[in-house]
């Protein structure tokens, strides 16, 4: 059930435009400051986990780890995304504590 919900939130986030994905993207976003929470698949390559988590780390964004690419890219209603930035602080906020949880 938690599952459900982290993805529903997700998939709010993305209808009211709020979500960013693609590695490049992403990284991006980190970099300007609009990156208010990073999701990366826990089925991420390695080059592309220590690329992500560097950026996240350095910048001071928070970054939680879902079960796979497919979940992540289901939850926005796309194809398969190994990470995913959330740009509202109040969606951020609200997934990282679900996911926290779980």
């Amino acid at each position: 059930m938690n599952h459900n919900r982290w993805a529903s939130l997700l998939g709010l986030a993305q209808r009211a435009g709020k979500v960013v994905s693609g590695e490049e993207l992403v990284v991006k976003e980190v970099q300007r400051g609009r990156a208010r929470l990073v999701l990366l698949s826990q089925d991420a390559s390695i080059n592309t986990e220590k690329k992500v988590t560097n950026k996240c780390t350095f910048y001071g964004v928070p970054l939680c780890k879902v079960p796979d690419r497919y979940t992540l890219g289901g939850a926005i209603g796309k194809d398969a995304r190994v990470v995913v930035a959330v740009t509202d602080e109040g969606f951020a906020r609200q997934l990282q504590t679900m996911l926290d949880r779980s």
